[in-house]
């Protein structure tokens, strides 16, 4: 017998499939309105923070693409074309030298020239370790070279940097240093000369690495001398001079640094400054800077009133005013003396090279 179906049994039935049908319609709904504000706020943050994102992005591309290109910037191994291939022998300036090979502490293959005096002279001259400015190669300064050893009658180790000339490898920061501690350990090693008569010179970026190695605790008392000539203070300073708004990099920024500002406080052997007035590269108040900040109590600054930047060492009484600082450390003086003044113990400082103090003077 079929089973009858009552009217409120299908009104029932009904009721409850169109309620379950609006139930899942406003589920629906406002899942949908839930998924639609989720994608709006999707879809603003990305248009506020995706720009945002792609700025920082192109920021630190940016940031990167300086912080390598530094190198660039600082370092001319290439200038002239040639620099790479071809480097000048002594020889070619009538000097007697020795090729020499080194390598560095990472494992780096540099090379230079050892200029020697006569055997009558070899064991008992200052031995100068040389580092050259940041173009070019150590051919490049082989006139300089000569004038030292025949006017102070110096023996000349030419350092050449890594990626400078016919050494291997790139130079940056961190690797100039190495090498100058190659090049003064391979005099330290040598018996032919005075081991106690190293003299460590450097000219505009080469100052900085003379400066480094003077500094250094592991080296300070086989050095006899400092000599630096036309340096700066620091990589920072001279972007901040060279570049407008460069100040506003941290120093996180900069590859290379070379702050010779703090490394000049802790060299302790006799300093001789050589300061071309007319340098127009290289401020010349920086080399009043170091040293004034240099840490010796036996320090002297020259000043040239004609010297530029790559031409002060052929001033009117160059290579005298260094001989005369040699033969005053020699003599076992506390301070390098002024032509005609007496040498004080304590070195007084001034900012001004018209009104030089004792320990400072200052040729035309």
């Amino acid at each position: 017998m079929p089973t009858q179906v009552l009217p409120s049994d299908r009104h029932m039935g009904f009721f409850s499939v169109e309620s379950l049908s609006r139930l899942l319609a406003l589920l629906l709904w406002k899942f949908w309105r839930l998924c639609g504000a989720a994608i709006l706020i999707l879809i603003l943050v990305y248009w506020i923070y995706g720009g945002v994102l792609i700025l920082v992005l192109l920021g630190v591309t940016v940031l990167g693409a300086l912080y390598h290109y530094q190198d660039s910037l600082l370092y001319y191994p290439e200038q002239p074309e040639s620099a790479r291939v071809f480097v000048q022998t002594p020889s070619s300036v009538g000097l007697p030298y020795e090729n020499v090979s080194l390598t560095t502490k990472d494992s780096v293959h540099i090379c230079g020239y050892f200029i020697k005096q006569p055997p009558a002279l070899l064991g008992h001259a200052p031995t100068v370790l040389y580092f050259h400015g940041n173009a070019g190669n150590i051919g490049h300064r082989l006139h300089n070279a000569q004038a030292l050893y025949r006017h102070c009658r110096f023996n000349l180790l030419m350092l050449e940097y890594r990626g400078y000339g016919k050494s291997q490898g790139s130079p940056s920061e961190a690797g100039l240093y190495l090498d100058a501690q190659a090049g003064l350990e391979f005099l330290m090693g040598r018996r032919d000369i005075d081991r106690r008569k190293l003299v460590v010179f450097g000219r505009s970026l080469g100052g900085a690495v003379a400066i480094y190695l003077a500094a250094s605790s592991a080296y300070a008392d086989r050095i006899m001398a400092l000599i630096v000539e036309n340096t700066f203070t620091g990589i920072p300073k001279m972007a901040q001079l060279m570049f407008p708004g460069a100040s506003a990099f941290p120093l996180l920024c900069f590859k290379n640094r070379f702050y010779s500002s703090r490394e000049i406080r802790k060299v302790c052997c006799p300093a001789l400054f050589l300061s071309g007035l007319a340098d127009q590269l290289i401020p010349p108040r920086m080399m009043m800077e170091l040293y004034q900040l240099c840490g010796s109590s036996v320090k002297h600054i020259q000043t040239f009133s004609g010297g530029t930047h790559n031409g002060t060492w052929t001033s009117f009484g160059y290579y005298d005013h260094i001989n005369r600082f040699i033969s005053y450390i020699n003599s076992q003086n506390q301070t390098p003396p002024s032509p005609g003044s007496t040498p004080s113990r304590h070195a007084p400082s001034s900012s001004s090279p018209s009104s030089l103090p004792p320990s400072s003077s200052s040729s035309s």
